[in-house]
């Protein structure tokens, strides 16, 4: 969202957050205190009198507030998927809830067509802004990469973890000038799941390395020097933007297409036809036995990322549908 706001041009928007906020010295941001927290923001929503409120993830926060605040245009901003709805009472009550927003905007059309099927009677009111990146320090030329597959996501079965460390070791056996970096976020969470899927790796000494919890700027610098990057996502990612990082970094990609992976890459990865061992090693033997393509897939996608995911781009999208949103408002009120 700070990359969005970066480019926000709209001189009376207004970005509250609590104090201690990591806020990057963005413009237009009020701290509100941690003490009191929930009534310190009404207070300056009574303050500002807003048009439009725009409330990221929190749902019950959203909720409050709009009982709060009724005359103002309500959304809500999702940058996960939001919670299944298990059973018909379930997709009851939470239809109820969502009914109170006047609209909500989703990181992929993936996410926004899924609530759609779930919630159809408030498919009008949804919309769909993709992440955007801010390339500037991702970027490194596709050509001169060294042999190495890079992993990057948090250390859970839903990134398909456990299938890379399957496929790698014959892939490392065939091709013994690889090696693989794998960066794993939120480590502490899910080693006792994470660690016995690494253990056939360490027959393979240096040329695996794991970095644990590893901060942006070094996941950033192997990124930029891997040649293949994958991403074997089993759920349906809602948007993948580990995707356009490693797009922006100049490594060809595999990815499982799950969700909104599709709209991350384009037409500028090599997906799967399954997230399985044997079409994962399938797919990394394919790569690194075509250099050529490997290449030309690799400039093709950081070229697609640099023209579609901008942050000046996605945030001209944002201020349409917050337009939109609030003429759909105003109708409503006068129907």
């Amino acid at each position: 969202m700070r990359t969005l706001a970066r480019c926000d041009h709209d001189p009376d928007t207004r970005i509250l957050c609590q104090e201690g906020a990591q806020d990057h010295n963005a413009s237009r941001v009020i701290a509100l205190p941690r003490r009191n927290a929930q009534q310190s923001l009404f207070d300056a929503l009574r303050a500002l009198q807003p048009e439009l409120i725009e409330h990221h993830q929190q749902v019950k926060q959203a909720l409050a507030v709009s009982a709060r605040f009724p005359q103002a245009v309500h959304v809500l901003y999702r940058h996960n998927a939001l919670k299944p709805a298990r059973q018909w009472f379930d997709r009851w009550r939470y239809a109820l809830r969502y009914s109170r927003m006047d609209g909500f905007i989703f990181v992929s059309q993936a996410e926004r067509t899924a609530f759609a099927r779930t919630y159809p009677q408030l498919a009008d009111r949804a919309h769909a802004v993709p992440n955007p990146i801010d390339a500037g320090a991702w970027l490194a030329p596709p050509e001169d990469r060294q042999p190495i597959i890079a992993f990057a996501g948090r250390a859970m079965p839903e990134k398909g973890l456990d299938v890379l460390c399957a496929a790698l070791p014959a892939v490392l056996d065939s091709h013994p000038s690889w090696r693989a970096v794998l960066m794993l976020n939120d480590w502490a969470a899910h080693a006792d799941w994470a660690a016995p899927h690494l253990t056939p790796l360490q027959r393979f000494g240096p040329r695996v390395a794991v970095l644990r919890s590893a901060p942006l700027d070094q996941v950033r610098e192997q990124m930029k020097s891997a040649a293949i990057a994958v991403t074997p996502s089993t759920w349906d990612e809602p948007f993948g933007l580990t995707a356009v990082e490693a797009h922006a970094a100049g490594a060809a990609l595999i990815s499982s297409g799950r969700g909104g992976l599709r709209e991350a890459s384009g037409d500028h990865a090599h997906y799967l036809e399954a997230v399985t061992p044997r079409h994962l090693v399938a797919a990394l033997d394919a790569l690194i036995r075509e250099p050529n393509r490997r290449l030309a897939l690799a400039r093709a996608a950081q070229h697609y990322v640099l023209k579609t995911h901008t942050p000046e781009r996605r945030a001209a999208e944002l201020a349409q549908v917050r337009r939109q949103l609030v003429e759909s408002r105003k109708r409503r009120d006068a129907a």
